[in-house]
This record gives C-alpha cells, structure tokens and sequence, in this order.
C-alpha cells in the first residue's frame, strides 16, 4: 500500500503507530543514551544516542517526507542546521549568499569564511540579473532564503537553482519562514533545504532544532556523518515535541496566513504606517513569485512607522497581545525590532545593504482572533498619537479615528 497523498493527512500521521514495544499510537520518548548490543562486533539499529536514536529518525523521517526529500538530517538547532550544510564544501571554497538573510546565518557564513578561507559574495538573490552576474563565475555553494526575514523580498526558486546547477554549485533555500506546508523547494530544484525547527515546524515555542533535507544520498550520508562527528544531533524530548507539532502544522499554516493577510491589509491603510512587507499584498515586489511559489504568504510580516526609532520602540512596547520576543512561528504572536534584536550581530552597514532600517518591526502571527490582533496593533498606533498630542496638550477622543482628522488639520498635517 503507497502512503496518503495529501500533505495534511501525511503531518497528521506524523509518527503515528510507530512504537514497536508497546503499539502505542503516540511513539514514546527515546531518552536512552545507550542501546544494548548482543554482540560486541555488530551493533543494532541503535548504538549510541548522538548516532542515532529512534524519535529522532522519526523526526527526520517525516520531515523529509513533508519536504519531497530523500532524507533528513535533524540537529540541535537551525544555526546548527545550517553549519552543517557548510561542512559539504571545502577550504577555499566560493559561496554566493543572498544578501539579506538571517542575521545569524551571516554572522555564521563570515566566521567560517574567515576561518576557511572562503571567498564570499553577497548578492540581491531576487534580482536575477545580479545573481547571474554573480554565477557567471563557478562557485560552490549558493544559499538562498526566501521569504527573507524581515524583510519578506521573494527569490525566484526555480531560476536561482538552474543558475546556480549551471555554476557547479550546490544549491540551499532556508524554509524557515513557510516551512513545507507553504513552499517545497527542492521541488523546483534545490538541492538542499534547511530550516530551523524551532519556529513554524513545531509551532509552540517550547523547543530548539534544525533541520537539512536532501535529494542527494552522498550529501545524506555526509550530513549524517559530520551530525555524528560534531555532536549536534537532536535530543528525544526535542524529537517528540517537534513530531507532535508537526501534526498540526497545515492547520496552523494555514490559519496564521489568513490572520496576517488580513492585518497587512489593514495596516496598509493605516496613516500612520509608512510601509508594509508582506508577499501576500499586490503591490509587493515579489507578490507574483509567491502565488507562483508558494501556497500561502506565511505569518511574517513587517512594518515601518512614522517617528523613527523611538516610536518603533513606544509602539512594540505598548503591545499585549505580540509579546517582544526573539522567535516566529508559534502559535502566539510575537513583535520585534530587528536591528536591535534578531539581526543586531550584523554591522550597521550589512543591515542597511539589507534594507533593515532602526525603526523597522517584524510581527510574527499567532493563531489568536484576527479581530483581537488588530484591537492591539490600534491600541499601539493610537498610544503613539496620544503621546503626539499630549507633548502639545492637545485632548481628543483617539481611540476614534474620526476624532484624530479635526487635530490634522489644526495643526495643517497631512494625512
């Protein structure tokens, strides 16, 4: 009998009836360190825990599943994931890398650049004029991320990965953002995915790990090979809570998307927002990509307002609901300010390379009621403006935006 066909039915069964002690639907945690041997000279299955272990292969094995890989790798945390994918090229090596990736993985790349003497270029990866440009000369490793974070900037999957195949390249999306319930890269031709676990795979914001998926069983074999060797590998505790999330994952998927299409909507609309990144609003560069791409736009987006940073800080700090925290994907919703918080290791000119200004702010959605976000998010605008009129003491009813137009046009503002 061939497995179920539909993704949604695949994550619900994620590690379902796979416990061969007991039956039981759920796989029990696999805490042991150590496996008995009834022979010192063949080891079983399992041998030693970092080697591998049986929630972990279940991990790995529905993952891979879920991303139309061959096979999986999981380890300690997405950081973890992506050094390990580093490990497949060698000293002196040529990496392209887009140029607004995760603060972290650039902080990553640079490191072992200077440490392995690799030659680095970063490149606007959604420009695919630059990205040839870049490939006209062979390379080894080109990583792409898209969305990116925070800024939301679309790649074009397909066309990055012929590029980079015709350059000798092995080629690498970070699926953190979508996770494979919204977007199959290896699907339209990387060779390569990683992501970090912790954030839509999971889902709950109580668990560390990453992920790389393959379609090449050498790359497998190596990946398993350097997980061993470093000892980066995933624990049981973290397996289990990463399956259990896994099986809701389209739902939430799903769900977290609507809620954010509908919030950038109306933050778009609101005046005292500049500018909102979100793929799943027409105006946005790469909206035609995404549809094309992707089978939804995700729970990340990002805004600007007017005022600066001090504003960004006044508005995030006066929010209940998006709790000011260093994560994205779980089920409650977070704020944050990149610049000062998730992408604060990079410099101060890499951020503005990658468009990430001082006053920008990432919300990642939750699954709360769009209604209750939104009352929030107002709540936030609004205490700006009320601050705005109290330092020229001003009163007016703010929390009715009718009431905001007569103090405009006292103070001859523009909308």
């Amino acid at each position: 009998m061939t497995g179920p066909a539909h993704f949604s039915t695949r994550a619900a069964r994620a590690g379902i009836n796979r416990d061969p002690g007991h039956q039981g639907v759920v796989a029990p945690i696999a805490i042991s360190s150590a496996y008995q041997r009834a022979d010192p000279n063949s080891p079983g299955p399992y041998d030693y825990a970092r080697t591998a272990a049986p929630g972990r292969d279940l991990l790995a094995e529905a993952i891979a599943d879920l991303e139309g890989a061959r096979g999986a790798v999981t380890v300690s945390s997405g950081m973890a994931a992506i050094d390990l994918v580093l490990n497949l090229v060698g000293s002196h090596a040529r990496i392209v890398c887009a140029h607004d990736v995760y603060g972290g993985t650039r902080r990553l790349i640079d490191a072992r650049a200077e440490q392995r003497g690799w030659q680095v270029d970063y490149v606007d990866c959604t420009r695919t004029a630059a990205l040839k440009a870049a490939l006209n000369t062979p390379a080894n490793l080109v990583f792409l991320e898209t969305p990116s974070n925070p800024r939301l900037r679309i790649t074009d999957i397909e066309t990055a990965c012929k590029l980079a195949n015709a350059a000798g390249a092995i080629s690498v999306v970070d699926n953190t953002v979508l996770s494979a319930a919204l977007q199959k890269p290896i699907s339209l031709g990387a060779d390569l995915t990683v992501a970090s676990v912790t954030k839509m795979l999971n889902g709950h914001s109580d668990m560390v790990g990453g992920v790389v998926c393959a379609t090449d069983p050498d790359h497998i074999e190596a990946l398993k090979w350097w997980a061993n060797a470093a000892g980066a590998t995933t624990g049981g505790f973290d397996a289990f809570l990463a399956l259990r999330g896994l099986r809701t994952l389209p739902l939430r998927a799903q769900a977290q998307s609507e809620t954010a299409l509908d919030l950038a909507e109306r933050l778009s609309a609101h005046p005292k927002v500049t500018r909102v990144d979100y793929p799943g609003l027409t105006p946005h560069p790469g909206h035609q990509i995404a549809k094309a791409q992707q089978s939804g736009f995700g729970c990340l987006l990002s805004l600007e307002l007017e005022g600066g940073p001090k504003a960004a800080t006044r508005f995030v700090q006066s929010l209940q609901l998006f709790t000011l925290a260093q994560s994205l994907g779980g089920v409650e919703s977070l704020s944050n300010i990149p610049a000062t918080m998730t992408h604060a290791s990079m410099t101060p000119e890499a951020r503005t390379e990658a468009g990430i200004s001082d006053t920008l702010i990432r919300l990642s959605v939750g699954l709360e009621d769009v209604d209750d976000l939104w009352a929030d998010l107002a709540t936030g605008l609004n205490a700006l403006r009320t601050r705005a009129a109290k330092r020229r003491g001003w009163k007016a009813d703010y929390d009715d935006f009718r009431a905001w137009e007569p103090v405009k046009q006292k103070a001859g503002w523009e909308k």
